[in-house]
C-alpha cells in the first residue's frame, strides 16, 4: 500500500476558508476507485510553523497513485488548491 500524505498552507487561513477547502478534498471520496482512504485534518494548534490543512490517501500501489493524479476530479481538486494555497509539502511511503 502507498500512503500519500499532503500538508496545505492557504493564503486565507480563516476558519471559513479552511474549511471551504477541506470540503473540496473531502469531497473526492467515492469518486476515485483507486483512492482507498481518504483523511483530511484542520490543524488545531495554530502555530508559526503549523500547516492548516492535512490530506492522508491511501492505494494499493503507486500505479494507483499515477492514476489518482491524472484523475478528472483530483485535477479539479489541483485547480482549486493551486489557486487557495500558499505553500505545500508531501511525502508518499510504502505502508
Amino acid at each position: 500500500m502507498i500512503t500519500h500524505i499532503v500538508f496545505f498552507k492557504l493564503k486565507d487561513n480563516s476558519a471559513e476558508s479552511v474549511e471551504r477547502t477541506a470540503g473540496v478534498l473531502r469531497d473526492m471520496e467515492g469518486k476515485i476507485d483507486e483512492l482507498k482512504h481518504i483523511e483530511v485534518g484542520i490543524d488545531v494548534l495554530h502555530s508559526e510553523r503549523s500547516y492548516d490543512i492535512a490530506l492522508i490517501t491511501k492505494f494499493d500501489s503507486m500505479a494507483a497513485l499515477e492514476v489518482y493524479q491524472v484523475h478528472p476530479v483530483h485535477k479539479k481538486v489541483i485547480e482549486h488548491m493551486t489557486q487557495v494555497r500558499e505553500a505545500s509539502v508531501s511525502v508518499d511511503f510504502e505502508s
